[in-house]
């Protein structure tokens, strides 16, 4: 039966540790290659904030390219710079006023037809409480 000294394991233990750890920071590097990948092709538009400032946006070529975009480092609202090199004005959409209830009601009936039916609902739920009104 042998003794283990003190130096000797401390030398087991530096080697084991050497092989065991030797190799690849993790995370830090990809063990994928980009031979034989095709990227897609892409199109760089440049927006220009109100302060001045120019910044670069990447977008795939096949992309509607937007007119305003937000700057990345100042986080104001940039315009595309056209190829003339002037500010493309945005597309101003028309914005649809929403409809309300009554809206749409007086789109189907008239406001006497409206009237006329109102009374009627009226009138049910009077003679249901046994509340009629007599000549009125």
């Amino acid at each position: 039966m042998g003794f283990i000294t003190g130096d000797s394991i401390a030398r087991e233990d530096h080697t084991l540790a050497d092989r065991s750890l030797r190799g690849m920071r993790l995370g830090s590097q990809s063990l994928q290659s980009e031979e034989g990948v095709t990227f897609s092709p892409r199109k760089t538009s440049t927006y220009q904030a109100n302060d001045g400032t120019k910044f670069e946006v990447t977008f795939s070529a096949d992309a509607e390219i937007p007119t305003v975009w937000e700057s990345p480092k100042s986080g104001l609202e940039g315009r595309l710079i056209g190829q003339d090199g002037n500010q493309v004005e945005p597309d101003v959409a028309e914005t649809k006023i929403p409809r309300t209830h009554w809206d749409m009601l007086l789109e189907r009936r008239t406001r006497a037809e409206l009237e006329e039916l109102l009374q009627e609902r009226l009138d049910v739920l009077r003679a249901r409480k046994g509340q009629h009104k007599i000549g009125a």
